[in-house]
């Protein structure tokens, strides 16, 4: 399971076990997994020590990763894909 959030929702997607981030993509819109660009994220349990993404960021918890990065249980995911 992973997040997504926005300022008016929050959402919980589930994928399988193993599923790269293209994949988590698609799990949205087939669209976001064929224009997957990268995945900004963090880990649900540093949102909860630090309270923000922004708070996050500036603690180094904010992470880029490409086509090849391994969905982990909690993450929260902001998709950039261009279609």
């Amino acid at each position: 399971t992973f997040f997504t959030a926005g300022v008016k929702e929050v959402r919980a997607w589930t994928v399988r076990n193993g599923s790269t981030a293209p994949q988590a993509a698609g799990a949205i819109h087939s669209d976001f997994e064929k224009g997957f660009i990268r995945v900004e994220l963090m880990k649900f349990k540093d949102f909860i020590q630090y309270k923000s993404e922004t708070a996050c960021r500036d603690a180094g918890k904010l992470a880029i990763e490409g086509k090849e990065y391994i969905v982990e249980d909690g993450d929260i995911m902001h998709f950039r894909f261009n279609v």
